[in-house]
C-alpha cells in the first residue's frame, strides 16, 4: 500500500470524544487538560490518532472505553474539522464524536485516572484548537435529535422523574420549556412508563419515578417533544 500516493502530502487523522453528561440539572461536557505539546495544559477534549490498523469509528470507540471504561455507549459522528491552521504542531484533520454517559455509571477511578472534569457546557473553558466549535455543533445535533427521538434517556438513570426529564430537556436547549404541556406529551407517549415506585430525596411529598421501555418503542411510535 506505501508505492501508491507517494506524490501526495500526508495527513494525520485524529478523533475527539464529545462526552456529555447531566447532572446537577446541567448539560455538562467532559474535558482535561492537553498532555502533549503544542498546547500542553490547555483545556481539551479527549482524544487521539487514529492508528493504521483500525477505522475511525473503532479509535473512537477505543478512545471512549480507554476514557471511561463503558462499551455499548450512544455515540455518533458530529463531523469532520479540517482547517489548514487548526493544530500549530502539524496538518490534522479530526473527526468528532458526540457520546451521551449517565455519569452516575462513569467509574470515578477512572475519572480521576485521566485527571477529567465535568463542565457546564454555558460555562466553557478557553480550550485547544477549536475544541470549542466542536462541542457547540454536537451540541446543536444534539437539540435537533432529542426532539424527535429518545436519546435523552442515555443521561438519565433507569429510574426518574418528569422533573429530571424536564430539566434535563432545558439543558439541553438552554430555555425554559412549558410544565404542564411538557407533561402532557409526555402522557401521550406509551413508552414512558410510570412506576409503582416513589422518589422521596427530591421533595418532602415525593414523585413518581418513570422508566423508558425499549421494547415499547420503534420507529413508527410518536415521539415530538
Amino acid at each position: 500500500m506505501n508505492e501508491y500516493y507517494i506524490e501526495h502530502q500526508k495527513i494525520l487523522l485524529s478523533v475527539d470524544c464529545i462526552i456529555f453528561g447531566f447532572d446537577d440539572n446541567k448539560l455538562k461536557v467532559l474535558i482535561g487538560h492537553r498532555n502533549m505539546e503544542p498546547g500542553r495544559g490547555a483545556w481539551s477534549l479527549y482524544g487521539g490518532f487514529v492508528r493504521n490498523d483500525e477505522s475511525v469509528d473503532h479509535a473512537a470507540d477505543r478512545t471512549l472505553t480507554e476514557l471511561t471504561g463503558m462499551k455499548h455507549v450512544y455515540m455518533r459522528q458530529v463531523g469532520a474539522f479540517g482547517a489548514v491552521d487548526r493544530d500549530p504542531g502539524a496538518r490534522v484533520v479530526s473527526v468528532a464524536y458526540c457520546a451521551l454517559i449517565n455519569v452516575k455509571d462513569y467509574d470515578e477511578r477512572l475519572l480521576k485516572k485521566h485527571e477529567g472534569q465535568w463542565v457546564n457546557v454555558d460555562e466553557l473553558p478557553e480550550m485547544f484548537s477549536d475544541h470549542q466549535a466542536m462541542i457547540r455543533k454536537a451540541r446543536q445535533m444534539m437539540q435537533a435529535k432529542i426532539k424527535t427521538s429518545p436519546v435523552s434517556f442515555q443521561l438519565l438513570p433507569e429510574l426518574f422523574t418528569l422533573t429530571q426529564l424536564q430539566r434535563l430537556y432545558e439543558a439541553v436547549n438552554g430555555e425554559e420549556v412549558d410544565k404542564r404541556n411538557f407533561r402532557k406529551r409526555i402522557k401521550d407517549m406509551d413508552f414512558i412508563e410510570k412506576t409503582d415506585l416513589i422518589d422521596k430525596a427530591s421533595s418532602k411529598r415525593g414523585a413518581a419515578l418513570y422508566r423508558f421501555n425499549a421494547n415499547a418503542y420503534d420507529e413508527e411510535s410518536k415521539f415530538k417533544l
